[in-house]
């Protein structure tokens, strides 16, 4: 979900990169052989843990950025959030040399900081992985405690996607900004469904955060405290989230599984027999749409009926804030070869590194000047490009938080199933149970 740390190239300090991107095949070594990884003479391998996107461009990136010091490997986390924080944490809580870059969910940054697992930037590297070429969204999930502890990669928002049929037979009018309540009800009039992400797990938090910043509130305020932090989704702004969640669990245009939905389910409805639907969703939906022209999946003409709009708006009236995700790359309070993992850090992450993974991957860059990049504009329309771009500038983030791990785990036990949700309850009781189990009064 779910972005980078785009320095430019620290130039005499890198030497003899690896040229051109080339596929190749990825070896992952086993979790037992990686104490010898690094090896106790000759050249220091660099152990660079990535999640599973965009795997293929992040193994070419390595071996750009390996140097005459240094090699770099790609060591492969789980595919689920949750996994991939706790495989990263095990072994950064026992202090193993080992871990010399990861690639994390923009979530996850407070908190490692918090626990000292992660190396600060120095000055001069953190002004340059936050200069004002950076997107705010993206730029914001790097810092914690005024200091700077990651690298933004890539950069992730989510747009409505929707068929241009559908709309036009539900009356809706695209060219302005619309709101939940009006795609439900434009879903539910031309005869198809609204896609969301709402089984129980972190996806659901991101839609429940987006509704409820969106209304102009927070879940939690004064992050920094930790466990004292101000919980706040028992407000005005939680009953809308609510009432949007109650509003599509009770319409026509839910899908079947609504409760069980994740990023991939509502794919294979937007096309077909059915009239299509409405559908929020992550950056990669437009590259994974075209691939299926030449598969013979959909038609030219099926792709042409695809349209892209803001993500809706909570409240009416109420600028939306669309989820912002994406991956920072770390680097390891306790790697041995720190210095030369903030080196690599900065590699993998410049301008160009974001243009690649973004044209072979869809996977966003999270500086604005990359969007101008001649092979991105020929990769995508202009007008996606620009709404990604704006989505990523003025989205919001979920909470900043050493605690978030446990606050996205009680806001699930809660407001999950959301055929369950109820504007007048849900945000009350998610409310005093987060505090409880913050307080140490209740248990996950």
């Amino acid at each position: 979900m779910t972005q980078p740390s785009y320095a430019t190239a620290p130039g005499a300090r890198r030497r003899r990169r690896g040229r051109g991107l080339a596929a190749v095949a990825i070896g992952v070594l086993a979790a037992g052989l990686l104490s010898a990884c690094s090896g106790d003479s000759g050249k220091p391998v660099l152990n660079w843990y990535v999640n599973p996107d965009g795997v293929t461009t992040l193994t070419e990136l390595a071996k750009q950025c390996s140097t005459d010091d240094y090699d770099i490997e790609i060591q492969l986390l789980p595919s689920g959030a949750t996994d991939q924080r706790t495989q990263l944490a095990r072994r950064l809580a026992a202090k193993d040399g080992s871990t010399d870059l990861m690639s994390l969910d923009p979530v996850f940054v407070a908190e490692f900081a918090n626990a000292g697992w992660l190396e600060p930037l120095p000055e001069d590297v953190a002004a340059t992985a936050t200069d004002e070429d950076v997107l705010e969204g993206a730029a914001d999930t790097v810092t914690w405690d005024d200091k700077v502890y990651a690298f933004p990669q890539w950069a992730n928002t989510q747009v409505l996607w929707y068929r241009k049929s559908l709309a036009e037979a539900g009356g809706l009018d695209m060219a302005k900004p619309v709101t939940w309540e009006q795609v439900i009800d434009a879903a539910a009039e031309g005869g198809g469904t609204v896609g969301v992400q709402a089984n129980k797990y972190e996806a659901y938090v991101v839609w429940i955060n987006a509704l409820v910043q969106g209304a102009g509130g927070n879940i939690i305020t004064d992050n920094e405290a930790g466990k004292d932090a101000s919980v706040d989704i028992d407000s005005e702004a939680g009953a809308a989230a609510a009432t949007v969640i109650q509003k599509l669990a009770r319409s026509e245009a839910a899908q079947p599984d609504l409760t069980t939905s994740n990023e991939g389910t509502s794919l294979g409805l937007m096309f077909g027999d059915s009239p299509g639907e409405f559908m929020t969703n992550w950056t990669f939906v437009y590259k994974n749409y075209e691939g299926l022209i030449e598969s013979g999946d959909i038609t030219q003409e099926d792709f042409d009926d695809l349209g892209w709009a803001r993500y809706p708006a909570t409240v009416e009236g109420e600028e939306s804030k669309p989820p912002i995700g994406g991956i920072d790359i770390g680097v390891g309070a306790y790697s041995k070869h720190r210095d030369f993992a903030l080196e690599a850090g900065e590699c993998v992450t410049t301008s160009e590194a974001q243009v690649q993974l973004a044209v072979n991957e869809g996977l966003m860059p999270a500086r604005a000047s990359a969007y101008d990049a001649p092979e991105l504009t020929e990769a995508y329309p202009a007008d996606l490009l620009e709404l990604f771009r704006t989505s990523i500038d003025s989205g919001g983030p979920r909470p900043k938080s050493a605690y978030y791990a446990t606050i996205s785990a009680a806001l699930q036990s809660v407001w999950h199933s959301p055929r369950s949700v109820d504007p007048d309850k849900t945000p009350g009781e998610s409310a005093k149970f987060l505090k409880d189990v913050l307080e140490g009064k209740a248990l996950l």
